[in-house]
């Protein structure tokens, strides 16, 4: 958005906004620790951990994710909760 003198003016996030820049944190943290455990394929991840193929592509990418579902991804990337939330969202 401009204002009168041409300087673009940031207006605040509002509360679905925020959620969803959270999300993509979330979902870029899982996809990088999915890497870094060797699964360069998303859906072999998602078959070999019983989650749904396309709805954890989604989670990679920004959707909304349960928490029990974030639970079971974390276990099944090997890493504490504490060490999942250590990274990537300051």
């Amino acid at each position: 958005m401009k204002n009168s003198k041409n300087k673009v003016v940031l207006k605040p996030l509002n509360r679905d906004e925020k959620e969803n820049v959270y999300l993509k944190k979330l979902g870029k943290r899982i996809k990088e620790l999915r890497i870094k455990k060797g699964y360069t394929n998303y859906e072999y991840f998602a078959f070999e951990n019983e989650i749904g193929r396309a709805q954890y592509g989604k989670y990679e990418t920004g959707g909304n994710i349960q928490f029990d579902t974030l639970i079971r991804i974390i276990k099944a990337l090997d890493i504490s909760i504490k060490d999942f939330f250590s990274e990537g969202f300051d």
